[in-house]
């Protein structure tokens, strides 16, 4: 417990009463340090206590009176200074319990941390919280929170996420609601399970919390083929994308006439393997659910829409590009394809790559691994430079299959760029060779 001070600020409060870098800080106002929400907290009333041990072992008691949000002047190297709490769930469709053994230890952390969905929107379950959490979450308001409903249904969340503590998710949003505090929420479908009578609750039960219930993402369960001993689970067919895209279509049209929201929300998934036309930008009103991939491709389309108005006719000098993207990614592609081709001096060529690593199933950019790359380009003209979806990368240059951008483009013999979204596609295509 506690936490060691990285800097101290010259000319601080800190750095005034002799604090310094290399101390722990154990307490705040009396409440151990567990983390940076704690600290932010406290530091900014008006009289504030400092438990602080010295590198000696000393333990000296700091009483620090000053003006309400004035900066003490510590800083920290993280968030969390005690261990991330981890998911004790054994839900049916996790994604990391479908991942082949071997690879970066990383990849198999299963975080279930309700700090960390305040700082940086991770979906929690609620199922590890102690009342001490819960005391945490409403003494420091922490709102909003993200959380992973799945089902409302007592049974069904409890089969899904093969947890006994799962059941009580109606009851942990409404202490939550009763609080003040915000949420959004995530439901993974998994067809014959929590679609049908049970998604119907699930969106009534969630509707009724509004305004603290502030949108539901529904995401298509993803399927790897590493589920030799895992329990027996349906892909999102097309005819059932169809049918669902109806479905919330009507719920959408409910929810705006009874609370001005569309409240409940299709990731772009669906649209895409449904062959249906996505919603255009101003359907999302202010894209509560980005992070799964909701509304994506609308924000894709407006960017690339404003980047090629200041695209050149021409390109100065010929140049032969080729992107690499996935089964889904060359449909969000396509519009923005032709209209590239229309460049003069562009031969541009597009590769889908099927996901070999993971399954058939697997459509989605953010899993292209460095080994399907290769496998699938092998033996293609690339031309000058390959472009690829900076999504599928991790910790800026590394695949999920820890080949690395330098690796790929020396196998590939052709340079391998990444792009984040449609301008810096736009640019890549363009400069600087569009200048010259």
């Amino acid at each position: 417990m506690g936490a060691i001070i990285a800097g101290i600020r010259q000319g601080s409060i800190a750095a005034e009463i002799g604090i310094t870098a290399g101390d722990q800080v154990m307490e705040i106002n009396g409440y151990p340090l567990t983390d940076l929400l704690v600290y932010r907290f406290y530091a900014t009333e008006s009289l504030v206590t400092l438990l602080v041990r010295k590198a000696s072992g000393e333990q000296l008691i700091y009483e620090i009176e000053k003006d309400e949000d004035e900066d003490i002047g510590l800083e920290f190297s993280q968030e969390l200074f005690d261990e991330t709490r981890r998911c004790r769930n054994r839900c049916q469709f996790c994604f990391v319990d479908q991942m082949p053994g071997g690879m970066r230890s990383t990849l198999y952390v299963k975080d279930d941390d309700f700090r960390l969905s305040f700082l940086y929107g991770n979906f929690i379950t609620l199922t590890n919280l102690q009342e001490a959490d819960w005391d945490t979450i409403r003494r420091l308001h922490l709102s909003p929170l993200y959380i992973s409903v799945h089902a409302t249904d007592p049974e069904i969340r409890q089969q899904l996420m093969s947890s006994p503590e799962a059941g009580a998710i109606r009851e942990h949003l409404q202490r939550l609601a009763g609080w003040g505090i915000a949420f959004h929420c995530q439901i993974v479908l998994c067809p014959g399970i929590n679609d049908g009578t049970v998604l119907t609750q699930t969106i009534e039960d969630l509707g009724a919390l509004w305004p603290q219930a502030r949108s539901v993402a529904i995401v298509p369960v993803g399927l790897t083929r590493f589920r030799e001993d895992l329990a027996p689970l349906e892909t999102i067919t097309p005819a059932k994308a169809k049918d669902l895209i109806k479905e919330i279509d009507d719920w959408q049209l409910h929810f705006l006439k009874r609370i001005d929201t569309r409240f409940v929300w299709l990731a772009d998934e669906f649209y895409l393997l449904a062959e249906e036309p996505l919603p255009r930008f101003d359907h999302y009103e202010d894209f509560p659910q980005l992070e799964n991939g909701v509304g994506l491709s609308a924000i894709f389309a407006r960017d690339f829409a404003l980047a090629m108005k200041q695209a050149p006719a021409h390109l100065s000098h010929p140049r032969q590009i080729s992107i690499a993207t996935s089964v889904l990614g060359e449909k969000v592609l396509r519009q923005p394809v032709k209209q590239l081709r229309r460049l003069g001096n562009l031969d541009l060529s597009v590769y889908v790559v099927p996901n070999s690593f993971f399954g058939p199933q697997i459509t989605v950019s953010g899993l292209i691994t460095g080994i399907d790359l290769i496998s699938t380009l092998a033996d293609q003209p690339l031309g000058d430079i390959l472009l690829l979806p900076a999504v599928c990368l991790k910790d800026g240059d590394r695949f999920l299959d820890d080949y690395s951008l330098d690796e790929v483009s020396e196998i590939l013999q052709v340079p391998v760029v990444p792009a984040a979204g449609a301008r810096e596609l736009v640019e890549r295509v363009i400069e600087p060779w569009g200048n010259r």
